[in-house]
């Protein structure tokens, strides 16, 4: 899916200085393409940018936008104040990826195990410079419910990571997530939407609702194991998430103990990742004292902008320390490398 990139890049040769201030590099002759390479840096934090898919295709324009307008057009406008609106957008983009934090920090919880484990697909593209497709695959916490805009789902929230760390790589990450579905609706689509896409990584968040449905956990289980079986053999790599510790989840809590326990068992067997956000939530109330309704919405279930963004930073920081052991020369086997824990 494409949408529409909100910055102009000006190739003028005052236009270029522009350009140059804006992102604080040097002016030289490659302004142009220096911008658009920073630009595309923060194109997950771009205002108006539909999580389907953080890669932009700018060139394009969208004849029911009256302001869309490709690079060309934006080098030759006569319009002034172009440059100023330019950098205007570009700073409020940049500010977003930061400000989320100033209240309340986000830390590495402490005494949680990480058990994402190395990714060697996704790693050792990224290390060799090679394109890379990332498909977040889920319900509602996964689509952004909660989230103030789609720029702050914790999908576009992780590519902007990841394209900050990677500013020369070609990544991308598409979100699937659709609100309600559990591993039943899910297997359903899993085919055409996940597998048929050929991702080098999927992030596959499932349990909830099957939890909140009640649905037999033995049959969830079975669904799962057989999904990450599928995605495996497609040859990508896979770090599955359990539920989230919020009211309407801990208030069931046998359910919700069961559900940690069954993912976790599904990911040791499979020898794939598991991200433990149920813990990680829990650390932040309980051992970082941070107010629920800092993390959760109003309706007791879904995180905010807040925990979002903390979740895919916390995400973004286990795929990063994977590319650095690949890159330092940590080359044992790849069935090695999937279940071992960093």
């Amino acid at each position: 899916m494409r949408f529409d990139f909100p910055f102009r890049l000006i190739t003028s040769r005052a236009g270029c200085a522009v350009a140059a201030l804006a992102l604080l590099m040097p002016v030289a002759p490659s302004c142009a393409q220096t911008a658009q390479a920073q630009v595309d840096q923060h194109a997950a934090l771009a205002p108006g940018a539909k999580p389907e898919s953080v890669k932009a295709e700018a060139a394009k324009p969208d004849a029911t936008k009256p302001d869309a307008t490709t690079k060309s057009d934006a080098a030759s406008s006569p319009h002034p104040g172009i440059a100023e609106k330019a950098l205007d957008k570009f700073k409020q983009a940049a500010k977003s990826a930061t400000d989320i934090f100033h209240r309340v920090p986000c830390q590495q919880p402490k005494g949680v195990p990480n058990t994402t484990g190395s990714l060697p697909h996704v790693a050792a593209k990224l290390a060799a410079g090679k394109p890379v497709v990332i498909i977040a695959f889920g319900s509602s916490s996964t689509e952004g419910y909660g989230s103030s805009a789609p720029e702050f789902t914790y999908p576009n929230r992780l590519a902007a990571q990841l394209k900050r760390q990677y500013p020369s790589a070609d990544i991308t990450v598409l979100n699937r997530g659709k609100g309600g579905e559990d591993a039943p609706e899910m297997m359903r689509r899993l085919q055409t939407e996940v597998i048929d896409v050929h991702p080098d990584m999927v992030i596959w968040q499932v349990g909830t609702n099957a939890l909140l449905r009640n649905l037999d956990p033995a049959e969830t289980g079975k669904q799962v194991e057989d999904g990450v079986a599928r995605i495996q053999a497609a040859g990508a790599d896979v770090v599955l998430v359990d539920p989230q510790y919020s009211p309407r989840v801990t208030e069931r809590p046998e359910s919700a103990r069961g559900m940690v326990k069954l993912l976790g068992r599904i990911a040791a067997l499979r020898h794939v990742g598991l991200f433990p956000r149920f813990e990680v939530m829990r650390d932040w109330h309980e051992k970082q004292a941070i107010p629920i309704n800092d993390f959760v919405t109003a309706d007791g279930l879904h995180m905010n902008d807040w925990g979002y963004a903390c979740f895919a930073q916390l995400l973004g920081d286990d795929i990063i320390r994977s590319v650095g052991q690949i890159k330092i020369g940590v080359n044992v086997p790849a069935d090695v490398r999937t279940y071992r824990p960093m």
